[in-house]
This record gives C-alpha cells, structure tokens and sequence, in this order.
C-alpha cells in the first residue's frame, strides 16, 4: 500500500499503526506537498541572493555561534558539517519499526513548506522507506530540546552517503546501499541540515509507537484479568453498569463493560460466591485500568497535535516574507505526556502482578502455586517472583524526566525537556508491563483449566483453547521461561 504524505490533511495515529503493520508500506509526496516544499525553497534562494543580514543557522553558525556569520560559498558546506559533528548517538539501536517511524513523520514535518529544504532531500527520505532503508540510529544523545540533534543527524547522515543503515537483514555501510539501489548522496543546501536536525521525531516516533502498544495492552489486560476474575472464582457484581455510570469516567465504563461482555455467559460467573468481596486487583479493575486508559487519550491528543506540527527552526513563512527562529522543536509538551504515560503503564502491569499472586495464593479451591503436587513441584512459584521483579523496575524507571533539565550550548539552551529519556523509558515500561500481563495469563489459563468440568465464556473459552496451541498446560514442572516467551509472544501478537 502506499501512504500519501499531504500536508493539508491530518496524520492520525491510526495512520501510522496501518503503516507499520504494511511491511511493503511504500509513501510518497502529493502534489500539493511538492509545490508546497518547492516554493518555500525558492523563497529561501531568492532571499539569500537579495539579503545580506544574519539569519540563524542559515548563514550563521549554531546554538552559542549564532552570531557567527559564515560567507556564501560555506553555507553549504555549514549544513554538511552540522550532520556530521551531530551524529554523537551512543547506547542501543533505536528499534527498526521506531526508525520507520521517524522517517514517516520527518517527512511529514518537511511536507508543510516551513522548512526551507529541496524537495529531492525529502523525496529520498521516501526512498529509504520504499526501498526499506533503515539508518542505524542510537538511543542516548538527545536533550529532547533543540531538537533531537544526534538521533536526527543519525537518521540524515544516509542521505550524504555517510553512516550505517540496516538493508536486508544486515548492518551496511550507507554508501554501499545508496549504489545498490542507483541512489546518489544528497548534496545538502543552505538551511537543510539544520531542517533535518532540528525536529521532536524521535520523542514522536517513541511516543507513537508507545501509544500503539499501549492501546493494545489495554485491551489485552481487560480480556486476562476477565480470564483472571473466572479462575479465582471473583463476583462480577463491581462490574455491573449501574456502579459506574454514577463515576462516569470513560475509561472506567469501558473496562467494566468490556470485562462483562467477556465473561457473558460463565458456568463459573454463574456459580454462588462464599465470598463477599474480592481484593482490589479484581474489584477496583475498572477504576485503575480505566484511568490508564483515559490516560492514553490524552496522550494521543498531544502526540496528534505534534506530528501535525512543525518542528524545525528557524521557519520559514513565505507568504508573510519572514524567517522566524524561536523554540518549536523543544519537547516539553511530548516529555510530560510521555512521563504521564509510563506511570499509566506501569500500573497496568502493578494490578496485574497482584492478580497474579492471588492465583497461585491457594485461595478459592485452587492448589499452592498451581501444582498439582505441590512440594515435588514448585509449579508457577517463580513466574510470580520474576512479575515483581519487571514491576519494581518500572516503578523505578516512572521517575519524570521532564523535570529534569541541564545547560548546554554555552548557555545559549539553557532548559531541556528530557523529553527523549522519557521516551526511551516508557518505551522500556510498555515492554515490560506487556510481560507482566504474559505471566498474569499463563497464570490464569493454568488455574482455569484447574476449575474443570466448570467452564467460562464461549469468549474466555476461545482464547484459551488458541493459546493452547502455543502455551500448553503444565501438569509437572518444567523449564518454565519458554512458557513465558510463548505466552508474550501470543499476548504480542493476537487481537483481543
């Protein structure tokens, strides 16, 4: 399929998941984008000819050398050097699917005509994604302020023939993939670099692929606690819509009903209850899933407010006749969402962790620790410690970056978002909470299966008798780990 970058219609999130999940996603320029990156460039041309003042970073150097004027027959070699000094990324590679994702929306912000860059710099940026051309790009080295400066020259040092990408499964030399593929280096004008550089796509790219994660988990977490509720024998009576239509928070309702809606028609649900209440992590399931629900709606207005934004500087307005330098490229409207976003789900993962202690408790005719022999068999003891594990390290990980700042360029950016390391860590807490919930299902499939002849839903019973054929009941112990990998692995990759 092939996704149309058009600057005159609003980019979705939904867009940008059915541009991951296309594999062959190939994109290009509209045309009304085209005219709208080539008059903005020939706007930048004819005032260099008629303009002898300093513009920021156009003719003048960067950060604290701002007042640096560079003569005319340098400025292009100004844009080549920004992209090389700046390619200071250390750590992990940025994941292949994040990297596609900044390509997407760097192209997306390039698409409004502010930018000032030729329209064959933006067209090979298409080029990396139709031929699946993936920069090598590193985690650390963003400030997450004057843009993310060493993550964006990573993802432009391919353009110049420099650097290394992924292609066919293997890590090459940029050059090499440029010739494969009949593709010349880009000679970089005046302002191009810093367009480039200059730009929130990697807290977007994060951010973006968070939220899709997240949106997913959020489903998955109902249906297996619905599975959770079932196997520990819990009451529905917390769920019912009159509970939470007198709290109407969106969130709440929707957990609450879509648990209902899984459980419709137990033999178990349906069973008399000796109990006259369940622990929080059953009951009070709507009211904390739903907040992190709620959660990640409001995150996903801010991030579809930003990768419908420009976010370079300086920017260019040619129907006004200025160039203007200020400060949209500074992330703290994405690093205070992304923090936001971690907390929420962490949580996901904290209920779950709980759930899944309370199965293996003994409790409600279930055996100790789900083993059929107990004491010769350890059975699910471990899985529980390795939860609590993942979820105190995502406690530790929810300390807000945004809050934290630090002086750079010679004081000349001398507040910070932090709004990359928010991005990388939530990043680390959807994984992990997405591995808690792994473990909250091997659990409850295990203790379900416990309850025969008594059955749950046609729903619930569906999913387990699918996951079934990845995940196998354990009758005695056994190596324990490729049971949890299987089971991520489903949670991963089915629709709830």
């Amino acid at each position: 399929m092939t996704f149309n970058v058009d600057h005159t219609k609003k980019l979705t999130l939904l867009d940008l998941k059915n541009f991951l999940a296309d594999s062959d996603a190939k994109v290009a320029l509209s045309e009304a984008t085209k005219k709208s990156i080539l008059k903005c460039r020939n706007f930048l041309d004819e005032k260099l000819k008629n303009n002898n003042d300093p513009i920021y970073g156009i003719n003048t150097g960067f950060g604290s050398l701002c007042n640096v004027i560079i003569p005319d027959n340098d400025l292009e070699q100004l844009q080549e050097n920004l992209v090389k000094s700046h390619a200071c990324g250390l750590g992990l590679e940025v994941p292949q699917e994040v990297v596609k994702l900044m390509l997407f929306l760097k192209i997306q912000s390039l698409s409004y005509g502010k930018s000032g860059v030729q329209l064959q710099t933006v067209e090979r940026l298409c080029d990396f994604i139709n031929h699946k051309i993936y920069p090598v790009i590193y985690q650390q080295g963003s400030l997450g302020a004057s843009g993310d400066l060493a993550p964006l020259a990573h993802l432009s040092l391919p353009l110049l023939g420099l650097g290394k990408v992924n292609y066919k499964n293997k890590q090459l030399n940029a050059i090499d993939v440029l010739k494969e593929n009949n593709l010349s280096p880009i000679k970089l004008k005046s302002k191009e670099g810093l367009a480039l550089l200059n730009g929130t796509q990697f807290m977007s790219a994060y951010g973006c692929y968070c939220l899709i994660k997240s949106e997913h988990l959020n489903t998955a977490a109902d249906f297996i606690t619905a599975v959770s509720l079932d196997a520990f024998d819990g009451r529905i009576d917390p769920f019912k819509d009159n509970l939470h239509t007198i709290r109407a928070h969106a969130g709440q309702l929707q957990t609450a009903r879509d648990i209902r809606k899984y459980l419709e028609g137990s033999e178990i649900g349906k069973q008399e209850k000796k109990q006259v209440q369940d622990p929080y992590s059953f009951r009070c399931a709507p009211q904390v899933h739903g907040a992190t629900k709620d959660t990640v709606n409001y995150v996903k207005s801010v991030f579809e407010t930003e990768i419908n934004s420009v976010t370079d500087n300086p920017t260019i307005f040619p129907d006004d006749d200025e160039i203007l330098s200020g400060g949209n490229f500074h992330g703290q409207p994405l690093a205070l969402a992304l923090d936001f976003l971690c907390i929420a789900m962490a949580e996901l993962g904290s209920i779950s962790e709980r759930r899944t202690y309370l199965l293996i408790s003994g409790q409600r005719g279930l055996p100790p620790f789900l083993a059929a022999k107990a004491g010769l068999n350890s059975g699910f003891m471990i899985p529980q410690y390795t939860a609590a594990s993942i979820v105190s390290q995502s406690k530790q990980l929810c300390t807000p970056a945004s809050i934290d700042s630090i002086v750079s360029s010679n004081g000349q950016e001398d507040h910070v978002s932090m709004g990359a390391n928010a991005a990388t860590k939530c990043f680390l807490v959807i994984e992990n909470t997405e591995k808690v919930l792994a473990i909250e299902l091997l659990n409850a499939a295990q203790a379900l299966e416990l309850k025969r002849p008594l059955k749950s839903s046609e729903k619930v019973e569906a999913l387990i008798s699918t996951y079934r054929k990845s995940v196998s009941f354990m009758e005695k112990d056994e190596v324990l780990y490729e049971l949890i990998n299987a089971s991520h692995v489903f949670i991963n990759n089915t629709t709830f």
